[in-house]
């Protein structure tokens, strides 16, 4: 095996970040000033007891509550940006997501055309805890801004967000180039990009699995891939020295360990091909033999929707249309109604009827105010939240939040969805939470109600001997899943020197199609962030700071210093946030203040002319020492002196 050499060390990047796969629901956050909620600060206690702060105190307290720093980083000294592939070299270079699941992005270098062709946007989800007020993390696009005169195009294989969701922040950051993709696809971009009407926007090129359109100079073809949503594709992109195969997102359709003849023909089409490269999905490469058949939780769903007393409540992802529409089918063929709860359900299902995908009758559904009209058995309704998000459809049933539906013991809720990693404790509050109203619940577990979109390692070591790559790249997931691909693709007889496990930057070249070349150093690849109003470089100090006062909290002290004979001309204020509760902490307050006084006035003694900032470092040493000692915290010490 071949893994790509130690780069340089680059910034620092946040903390682990929960996985979250391409069908993950969130509602898109919007760019546009005034959408976001403003973040306040909890009301930790007042600076004194029984005095009224001043001026100064209250000018801090203004600036305490603006938005946190830009996380933009200014300096760029030691990226790398290599030169040109040469005319007989194929240059490979991933932005984003084999380090991750998410945040996809893969750039393909035809040297003998000099085009550069881009493979999917997209974004990942993070936690709060990881990367405080950061909304989305993004591919790292300096090396394709530095060369946007050469890139002719991005080809998006599906519509899940970790594949689209990036299309508003960084298309246009290096020329918006045209996007080739199908019609449902480019249906959901067009439905996101309305959310950012201000932002410039790439021309939509429609295209079908079979067809081979040229971009730039450069041949690509597209083929159909069987993936967890609607208008699934690979593309292959043709070079004088071979193609290089990127399969997308995906799994086979098959019955035990047999793929189906409509995998036979696609993937023997394809290896007809001289292919001198594959990147292929990794994302459930650490499971071993073949995925359970999506026919089959199609089948148990029926049986359920059939069979079911009482009412049904059916949580899965908004963006798995074919098993939604077809539970929707099943439902009109048993004369129940459907109730959608969940704005993406809703949005999607909008989506469906555009594209033709959906063809039910309109009777069918119902608004939540006529649920009552209707016995319990002939309804069922379908909502968003099976990952316990917190405003999710599901959570707010299971917390009695919804007006309309109140959740009972004959109710039968269905959780369709496998759970994300790092979502282990919000599924479980969920569930805790839904069966505190006595309910029955059917989850993945315990019934055939999920099969995931993606291949595990049976399938994968099948693709790849069909292709039968000169080279292979796993890609689409975090390293312990390219790892497991890998493997399993070397156990399969695969040279072990032609797989490449690469990092977020890695540029590699093959040339005359049968040579390998990996690059020292990598391209810019650290993740580039939404904060705000801000997209950029993740400035780690500035995380680093957020964590910080999320944990701990911070401590300002506000003084006033004489700065003729270096005294305190009053009693400094207090201004605490998340540390402590100042009314109630009055000893550690006084003891506080006379430590700040003594402090300054010795620092300040025989100094002449008197440096605030040395005297600022010296308060900001000797109280966090204090602080910890005292109540075992380490609050942001923030001292604000004012020389009058």
């Amino acid at each position: 095996m071949n893994p790509a050499p130690a780069p340089a060390p680059a910034p620092a990047q946040p903390g682990p970040r929960r996985a979250t796969p391409s069908d993950t629901e969130r509602p898109a956050k919007r760019f546009e000033r005034g959408s976001r909620p403003a973040r306040t600060a909890s009301r930790g206690g007042a600076p004194r007891s029984g005095a009224r702060p001043g001026s100064a105190t209250r000018r801090i307290q203004r600036i305490l509550r603006r938005p946190t720093s830009n996380p933009t980083r200014t300096s760029h000294a030691a990226d790398y940006y290599p030169e040109p592939a040469g005319p007989t070299t194929v240059r490979i270079i991933p932005l984003g997501g084999v380090e991750e699941v998410g945040r996809n992005m893969v750039a393909v270098e035809v040297g003998a055309t000099g085009d550069i062709i881009v493979f999917d946007a997209g974004f990942q989800f993070v936690s709060e805890e990881a990367s405080p007020g950061v909304d989305y993390i993004l591919p790292n696009t300096k090396y394709l801004e530095k060369n946007a005169d050469r890139v002719k195009g991005v080809v998006i294989t599906h519509g899940h967000l970790d594949h689209i969701g990036g299309i508003p922040f960084i298309l246009p950051r290096f020329g918006t180039p045209p996007i080739y993709t199908q019609n449902l696809t480019s249906v959901m971009i067009a439905r996101r990009q309305e959310e950012y009407p201000d932002v410039p926007k790439s021309e939509m090129v429609v295209v079908e699995v079979g067809q081979t359109v040229t971009i730039g100079s450069t041949r690509v073809k597209f083929f159909p891939v069987t993936h967890s949503i609607p208008d699934s594709m690979g593309a292959s992109v043709e070079t004088p020295q071979g193609n290089v195969v990127i399969s997308g997102d995906l799994k086979l359709d098959h019955d035990g360990d047999t793929p189906s003849e409509r995998e036979f023909k696609t993937w023997g089409d394809i290896g007809k091909d001289k292919n001198i490269f594959l990147v292929a999905d990794s994302t459930n490469a650490e499971k071993d033999g073949f995925s359970i058949p999506e026919a089959r939780v199609i089948q148990t769903l029926e049986d359920i929707v059939k069979t079911v007393s009482g009412r049904l409540i059916i949580g899965t992802f908004a963006s798995q249309f074919e098993r939604m529409i077809h539970i929707m089918e099943v439902a009109e063929k048993y004369h129940k109604k459907i109730l959608l709860v969940g704005r993406s359900i809703k949005t999607n299902l909008e989506i469906a009827e555009k594209t033709g995908l959906l063809k039910i009758n309109k009777s069918t559904f119902i608004p939540e105010q006529e649920l009552s009209d209707y016995p319990p058995d002939k309804i069922v309704i379908l909502s968003t939240g099976a990952q316990g998000e917190e405003f999710g459809g599901l959570m707010r049933l299971s917390t009695g939040q919804n007006k309309h539906i109140t959740l009972t013991s004959r109710d039968t809720i269905v959780l369709s969805s496998s759970v994300i990693p790092g979502n282990e404790i919000s599924v479980q509050k969920l569930k805790d939470n839904l069966y505190r109203h006595d309910v029955t619940l059917i989850h993945y577990r315990s019934s055939d109600v999920h099969s995931t979109g993606h291949g595990n390692t049976g399938e994968l070591v099948w693709i790849n001997k069909q292709v039968h790559p000169t080279f292979f790249m796993p890609g689409y997931g975090y390293r312990s899943m390219t790892t497991c691909h890998a493997k399993a693709v070397e156990q399969s007889g695969f040279p072990r020197e032609n797989i490449i496990l690469a990092d977020n930057g890695t540029v590699i070249d093959i040339e005359d199609g049968v040579k390998l070349n990996v690059h020292k150093q990598k391209v810019p690849s650290s993740p580039m962030v939404v904060d705000g109003f801000t997209i950029g470089d993740i400035q780690e100090v500035v995380i680093r700071d957020r964590q910080s006062l999320a944990k701990d909290g911070m401590f300002v002290i506000i003084a006033s210093v004489n700065l003729k004979t270096g005294k305190l001309r009053k009693s400094p204020d207090i201004i605490s946030r998340g540390f402590v509760y100042l009314r109630e902490s009055q000893d550690l307050l006084n003891e506080g203040r006379l430590l700040i006084k003594k402090t300054i006035e010795d620092s300040t003694h025989g100094m002449n002319p008197i440096d605030l900032d040395y005297v600022k470092n010296n308060v900001t040493d000797v109280m966090a020492g204090f602080l910890f000692q005292r109540t075992n915290k380490a609050p942001m010490v923030i001292p604000v002196l004012i020389g009058m």
